[in-house]
């Protein structure tokens, strides 16, 4: 995979804010890992599993930020992972690192600001 080409185009996808274009990366049983969740959920929680939790938590987020904008920094290559670097809501910097399956879906991810 060329992490550079999909991290663009993840960045895209976001900032198009069309939400099933958005899930279309992850698979069903994505985990996502940030904390920015504990900051949605009063503190409750800092993780969410399967791709319709996933879509609530996130239609909400892009309800509560229309003006939401990615700007990519960076990204990075692993093993069967990528890691982005990009200025985020807010004017935090973000870092990500999604773990992919089998078949080329996001299926981990941890999320990380500053």
């Amino acid at each position: 995979m060329d992490h550079q080409k999909f991290a663009q185009t993840w960045v895209n996808v976001w900032n198009s804010h069309h939400l099933e274009d958005i899930l279309s990366h992850y698979a069903d049983d994505i985990e996502i890992i940030t904390p920015m969740i504990a900051m949605a959920t009063g503190g409750r929680e800092s993780s969410l599993k399967g791709k319709e939790a996933v879509r609530e938590y996130w239609r909400k987020a892009l309800d509560k930020f229309p003006d939401l904008h990615f700007d990519l920094i960076h990204s990075t290559a692993g093993v069967d992972s990528i890691a982005l670097f990009y200025k985020s809501i807010m004017d935090k910097h973000a870092v990500e690192v999604m773990f992919f399956n089998e078949d080329g879906k996001i299926s981990r991810m941890y999320a990380h600001y500053d």
